[in-house]
């Protein structure tokens, strides 16, 4: 039996309750929310100094976009009767109801709230339906889920939520509310997945389907493979259609705009140049480079092995509009603009950003674990990805000892490798590694490649700037060093998947002569030079860097470019249209096919270097 109240469906016949408000009480409690070493993005930007990294870096739309606030965001949907307020995983709905309601029960309006819900499938159910895709014996992978989001409710459910006018306003709300089939506008509410994670991480949300928070790290596994593919189908399927946009990472505080004017900022930063919104994570290797020299990160922090500096299926980006700062995930983007973003390698990957840029810092720190990465063929079979993890380490900075493993010795037994491997899992004894996997000395600006199946990883005291396809948690870790995860549990090992991917032909010389690359200078003139670092035959993606002392003009040949600052204090990008965007050191920044041509001027005084990446 259904039972309606207050224009909500409170139980249905297997007696499950609506969601409990799991911020109530949490209100100005930060801590007891979110579980992050950095707090929450500003509402308002600041003006940082030239050559300062920028944490929070913008698109400036123009004058009158962007508006904050519960009050304003209650006038904007007042002039409906009908809405249907969607959004992402981890949103805090009943807090969202609670003080939009008490918003615009001042404006003197009645609402009848609907919580989505309750129309979904019992929580036994969407278990079994997601099952496969979980392969809950594993901790760490699934398989990509290709289901859509209204197979995770009840039609006869959803269809009986109808909308009461004996009300002023009628507000179906909760991730798949567009599913409903109101006639009025859709919202959706955004949320960065850093910040779903943090949430995670403090047990304050839980995953679609799911009443109840988990281990974090079951949570984000069950994010990866199922929440973020079915909820970004939904997303994609949406966005012509939604009518306002919320970044909702501050509870207290929503920033929100127009559909039609989020998707002309879409199209705007197509055209344009601009960097995504990096984050950083601390790690059991982890180092201190980063937050030496980015000093504008939270202190306090243990360390920082990551920075997310383009790993964009977690990546968001801002609009700014009289300051005001609005995240979005950079899925829309790719969404609306695939063409524009990647030009001719658009028809290969579609709305999938093909390369990655993220900082690897084991400065002070530890060596990374002993890994392997799958051959396309078994990442496509076993996870459903698209494409797999080819990687390259490009180094930034490194100390004077500094080293990376990668490829195998001459003399390598793979048997008694495998032996030692188990042998040490079983009884926590540590592995004379050189005695199998081959140790190079690392350099500023050395490119070391790392194409799928070769055993590799950096060692301590290195920056290292990881240029690689956009798959980036399937790692398959051999032996870690006997050390403990932050929470103090041992990090799982993968020695089977990793034994079934493994090349140990790529050993001895052959390693120094085919992953390493040898810088070729292909170009130059008066004050620059163009220099290649060919990557392996196997990678999809090039690498070139640009050295110069003043100005050199790049044609993008309808390709994406990413690139970075990899030495000297900033630059200047300036696009046909004439507007100028400034990077730092150390910072990504990504010029879509569509500019066709920019300048690049040097902003300091010593020589500038930028590496840039693109699809072959």
């Amino acid at each position: 039996m259904n039972r309606w109240k207050d224009g909500k469906m409170e139980e249905w016949k297997n007696g499950r309750m609506e969601r409990k408000n799991i911020t109530r009480g949490f209100k100005n409690a930060t801590e007891e929310w979110r579980r992050a070493a950095n707090p929450l993005a500003p509402v308002t930007r600041s003006t940082g100094q030239p050559g300062e990294y920028d944490l929070y870096p913008s698109f400036p739309l123009g004058a009158g976009k962007i508006k904050s606030g519960y009050p304003a965001l209650a006038r904007l949907v007042s002039f409906h009767r009908h809405i249907r307020l969607d959004g992402y995983i981890g949103v805090f709905w009943e807090q969202v109801r609670n003080e939009l309601g008490s918003e615009l029960e001042k404006l003197g309006l009645s609402v009848a709230w609907y919580n989505v819900s309750s129309a979904m499938l019992p929580e036994k159910i969407i278990d079994k339906l997601v099952h496969y895709f979980i392969k809950g014996d594993d901790p760490l992978f699934g398989t990509k889920c290709s289901l859509k989001l209204w197979y995770f409710f009840n039609s006869k459910l959803l269809g009986k939520i109808d909308y009461n006018d004996t009300y002023d306003i009628s507000i179906v709300y909760g991730c798949g509310a567009a599913l409903v089939d109101w006639v009025g506008p859709v919202a959706y509410i955004d949320l960065p997945k850093n910040e779903l994670q943090f949430r995670s991480r403090a047990g304050s949300v839980s995953n679609l389907g799911k009443s109840a928070s988990n281990d974090p790290k079951e949570m984000y596994k069950r994010f990866y493979f199922v929440d973020w593919p079915v909820l970004n189908r939904h997303k994609k399927e949406i966005l012509p259609n939604i009518e306002l946009i919320v970044d909702g990472q501050r509870p207290e505080t929503p920033v929100f705009m127009r559909g039609y004017e989020f998707r002309e900022g879409l199209r705007s930063i197509s055209r344009s140049v601009f960097r995504v919104r990096p984050w950083f994570e601390p790690g059991p290797w982890g180092g201190t480079w980063l937050k030496k020299h980015i000093r504008k990160l939270n202190q306090d922090a243990p360390n920082y092995a990551w920075s997310f500096e383009l790993i964009v299926p977690e990546n968001g980006l801002f609009f700014e509009s009289d300051n005001l700062l609005l995240e979005f995930s950079f899925d829309f983007l790719m969404f609306q603009e695939q063409n524009n973003i990647l030009g001719k390698a658009a028809e290969r990957f579609g709305d999938e950003f093909p390369i990655r840029f993220d900082f690897l810092d084991t400065f002070e720190g530890g060596n990374l674990s002993v890994q392997v990465h799958p051959t396309e063929k078994y990442i496509k079979k076993e996870f459903g990805e698209s494409f797999t993890q080819d990687e390259s380490y490009y180094i930034i900075d490194a100390g004077k000892n500094a080293r990376v493993n990668l490829g195998f010795v001459e003399n390598i037994k793979p048997g008694e490798f495998r032996n030692e491997l188990k042998n040490s899992y079983k009884h926590n004894r540590p592995v004379e590694i050189n005695h199998f996997v081959q140790s190079h000395p690392s350099c500023k600006h050395d490119l070391f490649l790392i194409p799928n199946q070769t055993i590799h990883g950096s060692g301590k005291d290195n920056l290292v700037l990881e240029i690689s396809s956009t798959p980036y948690i399937y790692t398959f870790k051999m032996y870690d060093w006997l050390r403990p995860d932050l929470d103090g549990k041992p990090r799982s090992l993968n020695i089977e998947r990793a034994f079934n991917n493994l090349d140990f032909s790529r050993k001895g010389k052959w390693v120094t002569e085919n992953l390493i690359a040898r810088p070729k200078i292909i170009d130059r003139g008066k004050d620059w030079q163009l220099v290649h670092l060919p990557t392996h035959p196997n990678h999809f993606y090039d690498v070139v860097r640009y050295e110069f002392d003043t100005t050199l003009d790049v044609e993008t040949e309808n390709r994406c470019h990413v690139m970075m600052l990899v030495e000297g204090s900033s630059i200047l990008v300036e696009t046909l249209g004439g507007k100028k965007y400034r990077y730092n050191y150390a910072e990504t920044f990504i010029i879509p096919a569509s500019c066709g041509s920019y300048r690049i001027i040097n902003g300091g005084n010593e020589r500038a270097m930028v590496v840039q990446a693109f699809v072959k």
